[in-house]
This record gives structure tokens, C-alpha cells and sequence, in this order.
């Protein structure tokens, strides 16, 4: 099984016409995923064909879906229409809204998450690289032949780490891997991501990658504590980040002793998590607890 994304996902892209949107489309379909459709206003009514296969554009998130079935749309639109976007794929209905926009301002950022879950859409990112579920689906951005499918979950602020992790684990492979994005506001965090994984029966152990900055990992933290069974490991990105500076994604600012990498390993590692010192090491931890090991801050 997976979470949120599987082989029997129909989805649309928003933004398909354009430049990301074909050169990542194109790169979906590769792997496997079953888009059905793109969205574009302007060119409702056309057909783009990628290799072998003829994918039509709709008018609107509503069109696409009432004619394919869709039930998740990517959006690859820029960062100014990007709130109209996901508006639009609330209104309609759909499941999941992918959002690999980057620079969305954090105000459009709030108020279209905030009315996706009014109208029961879960909005993953935005500015983040989407998810894959190895050999059955991959929406969005993510590499999808560095990998295969195996027992780990993987959610992730950082979308290169996400792409390491999946690398340094490919010979054991994952349910699904999950890119929330790394901006002051995301739709789906990784408390959210938790407990799917938790509910997911393929799904052994799970890795949670995070970053200097506010407390989504402490938050995490205290629900691993509370109701998560299966072991869980961790990598915190940041620990030579200075002090009150920004680093990189926008919500990776630190202010006082608030937000550290120090401080969020702590928490973790208090909630019984084994927190590796690099990517590297945390891949070890990984393979180590799948073996059976159970050295200190392992979940039995």
C-alpha cells in the first residue's frame, strides 16, 4: 500500500503547458502515473502529446474531473496565481492538491490552505518537490528512478534530502515518500504524514527529516510520543546554521534557543527516536532498527 498516492490516483496538472509543467509531466508519465489531464483556460480543448501518450487540457479543475475522474491535481502555475489555483481545485472537489510553487507569498499561503481544509482538500506544500509512491505513482518533481518500493515512509521539509535519503535507502526501498516543503505554512505536516503511515500496514518504520525552524518537529515529537507504535527515525537539517538568519527555505529561521536543531533532536530523541548526526548515519539507523537492532532511542 502507500498514503495519499497510489497506482489507481488519477491526476491532473495545472499549469501542464507550461514549461515545468511539459517538462515534468513528461517525467511523471515515465513513471508510471496516470495523468489525465492538464488545466489551462487559454488552451482548453487541445491535446499534448508526450511520447505515446495524449494527454487533453481543460478549461478548468471541474471540467478535467468530470470528465477523467481526477482526484489529484498538481500545480505548477506561478507563484501570483498560484492561490486562484488551489482555490479553484477546492471548489471543485478534488482529494489532493500537490503545490510545487516556490515564492508563493505566505499570506496567499495561509489563506489557500486554510480554504482547502474547509472544503476537505489536502494541499501538500507548497514550494516542495511532492510525493512518489515507488512503482506505482510520483506527483510532482521527485526522481522517481532512485529508488524502489519497500517498507519505509519518508516525510521531509527538505526536498534534496528527501532525494539523499531515498538514494541511501534505494536497495531497501519505500511505501512513500512525502516532500511537505520547508515554508512558514505547508498543508500537510509531518504530524499529518505520521499518522498515515501509522495506519498504513506496508509501512515498517518510518523517517521523519527536518529542518532548523519553528516546531513542527517538536509538535511531531509529542505525537510520536502519544501514538505512533512503529519505530521512527530522524534527521535534523541545520546544526551550523547562525543564529536569527534565514537559511534557505523561508521558514528556516531561528530565534534564540526557539527552533534549533539541538532542540529539536532533544525532543525527538525524547519521544524515543534515533536521530542520525548526518544523512549517512541516518540511514544506518535505519537499517540497523529493520535488522532488528534495538540500541538506545529505538521504539521497541
Amino acid at each position: 500500500m502507500a498514503i495519499y498516492l497510489t497506482k489507481e490516483s488519477r491526476v491532473l496538472v495545472q499549469g501542464m503547458t507550461g514549461a515545468e509543467g511539459m517538462r515534468h509531466t513528461r517525467r511523471m508519465l515515465a513513471a508510471g502515473t496516470d495523468v489525465v489531464g492538464g488545466v489551462n483556460p487559454r488552451k482548453a480543448g487541445r491535446t499534448v502529446n508526450f511520447d505515446e501518450r495524449a494527454v487533453p487540457v481543460f478549461g478548468s479543475v471541474h471540467e478535467g474531473m468530470e470528465h477523467t475522474g481526477a482526484d489529484i491535481t498538481v500545480v505548477f502555475v506561478p507563484p501570483a496565481f498560484a492561490k486562484t489555483a488551489v482555490v479553484e481545485a477546492a471548489d471543485a472537489g478534488i482529494g489532493l492538491a500537490v503545490v510545487i510553487t516556490e515564492g508563493i507569498p505566505v499570506h496567499d499561503s495561509v489563506a489557500f490552505t486554510a480554504y482547502a481544509r474547509t472544503r476537505g482538500t489536502r494541499v501538500i506544500g507548497p514550494n516542495c518537490p511532492g510525493l512518489i509512491s515507488p512503482g506505482q505513482s510520483n506527483a510532482g518533481i521527485i526522481p522517481p528512478d532512485i529508488t524502489k518500493p519497500g517498507p519505509i515512509g519518508l516525510v521531509s521539509k527538505s526536498g534534496t534530502l528527501t532525494y539523499q535519503l531515498m538514494h541511501e535507502l534505494r536497495d531497501t526501498g519505500f511505501t512513500t515518500c512525502v516532500g511537505i516543503g520547508g515554508d512558514p505554512v505547508t498543508g500537510t505536516t509531518h504530524t499529518d504524514c505520521l499518522a498515515a503511515f501509522q495506519d498504513d500496514p506496508d509501512t515498517e518504520l518510518i523517517v521523519l527529516i527536518g529542518e532548523i525552524g519553528g516546531d513542527a518537529e517538536e509538535r511531531a515529537a509529542a505525537y510520536i510520543r502519544d501514538h505512533v507504535t512503529k519505530p521512527v527515525v530522524g534527521y535534523v537539517a541545520g546544526f551550523t546554521a547562525p543564529e536569527g538568519r534565514t537559511m534557505g527555505h523561508a521558514g528556516a529561521i531561528v530565534s534564540g534557543s526557539s527552533g534549533t536543531a539541538r532542540a529539536k533532536k532533544e525532543a525527538l530523541e525524547a519521544a524515543g527516536v534515533r536521530v542520525g548526526s548526518t544523512p549517512t548515519e541516518t540511514a544506518r539507523h535505519v537499517l540497523a532498527v529493520l535488522g532488528g537492532e534495538d540500541g538506545d532511542g529505538v521504539r521497541a
